[in-house]
């Protein structure tokens, strides 16, 4: 998309015919964001809905971008078109308390059996422990699978790099923990780094092609020849196995 001649009239003028004119424009760009957030949410998250959070996302990047920073319009637009809705819905606060707690339970339960075991558990192992089949572990995993798209899959813009990058890259988590929030970026970033090789291969790759070649889950199952919901369970687990190893070390310290 390129909409040099409006962004030139837009900048003189400020006109707010060319800027709704911007908006239109840029309209596909927040429903291809919310398309995207959409896959993993419970259905009683409406996409209309998440759109029209959205662009609440884009007035506010419209407002407030620089192009003097040669950075593009997309690039800065993006992480604040997500940031919106995300925090619409944490102030909805749409996920249950009993699948947060059905989420804590996994962690807590997968972190301990990796200690005790020294590898990963297998889904049987970890279905046992918790008392359920594996039947019922898949749809757990599910269940909980909104919660960790939440709390890992929130973009940011770095400057340093002009690229977009998922906020578990940076200080500035959106869990923020006491301990967290204290850390300094590169020691955070060498430790998940660290914590991402302990993955298992399947796991890596759904992490790497969710987050770094932001394919949809649909597109990973076509990739890797599995099915959706198998998907949406590797990256599950793959994300609550990060977000204990982090609590883990941190915790103590």
């Amino acid at each position: 998309m390129n909409y040099e001649k409006e962004w030139q009239t837009y900048r003189k003028t400020k006109n707010p015919k060319v800027r709704e004119k911007l908006l239109q424009q840029y309209l596909p760009l927040v429903k291809s964001v919310a398309g995207r957030m959409a896959i993993g949410f419970p259905r009683s998250v409406e996409l209309d809905d998440l759109v029209s959070t959205g662009v609440v996302g884009l007035i506010e990047a419209l407002a407030n971008f620089d192009p003097q920073r040669g950075v593009k319009f997309e690039t800065y637009a993006v992480p604040r078109i997500r940031g919106a809705i995300l925090d619409e819905l944490r102030a909805l606060d749409w996920v249950p308390r009993s699948t947060r707690a059905k989420s804590r339970a996994i962690e807590r339960t997968m972190a301990k059996l990796e200690n005790k075991l020294g590898r990963q558990p297998t889904d049987d192992e970890l279905a046992k422990a918790l008392g359920i089949s594996v039947k019922d572990l898949l749809w757990d995993l599910e269940d909980v699978s909104g919660t960790t798209l939440l709390s890992l899959d929130e973009m940011v813009y770095r400057e340093e790099d002009d690229r977009q990058v998922p906020r578990v890259e940076t200080v500035e988590s959106a869990t923020r923990d006491n301990v967290l929030a204290d850390l300094e970026k590169e020691e955070l970033k060498a430790f998940l780094t660290h914590s991402i090789t302990r993955l298992s291969e399947q796991e890596k790759l759904v992490i790497a092609l969710y987050y770094y070649e932001e394919l949809t889950l649909k597109e990973i199952g076509e990739v890797m020849k599995i099915s959706e919901s198998r998907v949406s369970q590797i990256h599950t687990k793959a994300v609550l196995k990060l977000r204990g190893m982090i609590r883990d070390k941190f915790a103590r310290e």
